[in-house]
């Protein structure tokens, strides 16, 4: 049986995935986290639910490659033995070279490289995981799936901002979007859910997770999102700001911060953490229960933002025929998808509170039967879609 292999890797770990790409069942999955620390972990499962886990010394993504090998033997299903037949790679930021699922050769794997100085929390450490990917799995094609190609059908209006051209041009600056290969893959299977094409839908995709985007899809394509040059544009996420006045910046440069202190304040100390000092929306959520003012606000402050781009995005997009909630808050968070939609009758959006209580899990609708517009619930999978995507292109 052939299989796909799945890498997701950041800076300091390594996520992996085999899936069989035809009834998309995960046959093995891991996380090899810390890499480049002290003590890093590994966790590996079997498709047979068996779990190892273990502390390892990872010195680079190589030695993670070398660790997820040595676990699937341990595991007895030794990687010669998996029929591995391709390797799709999460790739974060395509810049606007790469609006597809592309086959990876030297010059491709250099590319990605090179747009590390407009993702360098992203790509460098995919670059390296592609290095040490190709190397263990030489045989096999390795295909880029870039978070960045599905919002490439942006028209010029929605990725452009109003900077000097020539200096826009010369650096790059655009709005590229993030999240595509989630909001592809959602959009899809909530048109499958409703029973119509994806062609003849206009719908409004909101990611809720640690990190958050919105996006507005017509027939299909992205039209516009939240994220922009970088991931930090839009929503108010786990740990990253959000919108912005750029003066704040300015101020606080002139005040004495370095570019690494903003860099820090804007990516790993605001957004959700910022407010309450955590950036997990649960614990958020039972601190504002409890009384908590700073999460309470934070919690208003999340959902204002939210509202505000469906807002937009309904103007953009001429009405909608779905709003589409996924990711970790959007599937699983009751309350927020209520306050979202609240007191949005005359859009023609009713939740049904009994449909958006239920714990039921899958695709499902929590509108109620006269509202106009289709609120569903859709899990997201980006690993299937990268399984799919790779599959399509290598076939």
């Amino acid at each position: 049986m052939s299989s796909i292999l799945v890498i997701n890797a950041g800076s300091s770990s390594v996520k992996y995935q085999l899936i069989d790409p035809q009834t998309e069942a995960r046959l093995a999955s891991g996380l090899i986290e810390r890499i480049g620390e002290p003590e890093g972990r590994l966790v590996h499962r079997g498709g047979d639910g068996r779990e190892e886990e273990r502390r390892v010394r990872v010195a680079d993504h190589t030695a993670a490659f070398a660790q997820m090998v040595e676990a699937f033997a341990r595991a007895g299903t030794p990687v010669a033995e998996l029929g591995i037949a391709a390797v799709g790679h999460r790739v974060v930021q395509g810049g606007s070279v790469f609006a597809a699922p592309t086959r990876i050769d030297d010059v491709v794997a250099e590319q990605i490289l090179e747009m590390g100085a407009l993702a360098p929390l992203h790509n460098p450490g995919q670059h390296q995981a592609i290095v040490a990917a190709r190397a263990l799995f030489p045989d096999v094609p390795h295909v880029a799936v870039f978070d960045t190609a599905f919002h490439q059908t942006m028209p010029q209006a929605a990725y452009s901002y109003a900077i000097d051209t020539r200096v826009a041009e010369r650096y790059g600056i655009r709005r590229y979007g993030f999240h595509g290969t989630s909001h592809q893959v959602v959009s899809r299977r909530a048109a499958e859910f409703l029973g119509r094409p994806v062609e003849s839908l206009r719908q409004i995709v909101l990611h809720l997770g640690n990190g958050a985007s919105a996006c507005a899809i017509e027939a299909g394509r992205s039209v516009d999102t939240s994220m922009g040059f970088t991931p930090l544009e839009g929503l108010v996420m786990g740990t990253r700001s959000g919108d912005l006045d750029p003066s704040v910046l300015l101020h606080l440069l002139r005040e004495g911060s370095s570019i690494d202190d903003l860099d820090r304040l804007l990516n790993h100390e605001s957004g959700l953490v910022g407010f309450t000092g955590t950036g997990d929306f649960r614990d958020v959520r039972t601190a504002a229960d409890a009384g908590d003012a700073a999460a309470a606000l934070a919690i208003e402050v999340y959902v204002h933002r939210i509202r505000r781009y469906l807002g937009a995005y309904l103007v953009e997009l001429g009405g909608a025929d779905a709003i589409v909630f996924t990711a970790g808050v959007g599937e699983n968070n009751a309350a927020v998808r209520a306050e979202v939609c609240a007191g949005l009758e005359w859009f023609g959006i009713r939740i049904d509170p009994a449909r958006n209580a239920s714990g039921a899990g899958g695709a499902r609708r929590i509108s109620s039967d006269d509202s106009r517009v289709d609120v569903l619930v859709v899990p997201t999978d980006e690993e299937a879609e990268i399984a799919r995507q790779t599959r399509g292109l290598v076939g």
